[in-house]
């Protein structure tokens, strides 16, 4: 089996690309996450870092975060994945679908790196990527928000059929947000090993964004694992 790095937000298509990696006789070593230039957050999702901390203990994949900038982003992913490389890593998975300006920078970069891009869900349905997500067992909330383009009321919604119904009546946005009009974080699916429970969380405006910021979060032991 190769060992992958998984290119991780902690969002569904990330999840579900991991899935997918793993159900096509991958090994996911690592969870690959960019934050912030003070490691407070995630660059892309802005969640907490303790938050996805916990999130790859559920899941019992180590996770990797690297410091960055927009301006210096791919220098360090590079930088991140040259040394993922040296322990092993022979490839990365990411869960872009159908923006073809990101699967030329993936294809790209992987191949000046030396290593094999796998995008399981390209080219996919979005309103069928999140069927699959949900009928596979996967929960998640969403926990950012452009505001000119969903009200606040979206925050903390679960994925589930409601929200896949509301969503694609929603005209301009795509079912999955592959255009950052909204982000995710799962909390549990096959690929946990223990679940996420949110405790506590408030909200937040930042620049054109509002986030769901948790601030307190546990794990819970399933009644049964993943299946993978």
């Amino acid at each position: 089996m190769s060992s992958v790095f998984v290119s991780w937000s902690g969002g569904k298509e990330s999840s579900l690309a991991c899935y997918r990696a793993k159900a096509n006789g991958l090994t996911p070593s690592y969870l690959l996450n960019m934050t912030v230039e003070d490691g407070s957050r995630s660059r892309t999702h802005g969640l907490a870092r303790e938050v996805l901390s916990l999130q790859a203990g559920a899941i019992g994949i180590s996770l990797i975060q690297r410091k960055t900038s927009w301006k210096n982003y791919e220098d360090n992913f590079k930088k991140t994945v040259l040394e993922l490389k040296e322990a092993g890593i022979e490839g990365g998975v990411f869960g872009d679908i159908d923006l073809e300006e990101h699967r030329r920078w993936v294809k790209r970069v992987c191949k000046e790196i030396g290593i094999r891009p796998y995008l399981p869900l390209w080219g996919k349905c979005q309103k069928k990527v999140i069927e699959d997500f949900i009928n596979l067992g996967f929960q998640a909330v969403v926990v950012a928000i452009i505001s000119d383009t969903l009200d606040e009321t979206w925050l903390g919604r679960k994925i589930d059929r409601k929200f896949l119904k509301d969503i694609t009546r929603i005209e301009n946005i795509t079912p999955c947000g592959e255009a950052g009009e909204y982000h995710t974080l799962v909390t549990d699916g096959p690929i946990f090993k223990k679940r996420m429970r949110i405790v506590e969380t408030k909200t937040h405006q930042r620049g054109e964004q509002r986030f769901l910021d948790i601030s307190r979060c546990i794990l819970e032991d399933k009644d049964y694992l993943g299946q993978l």
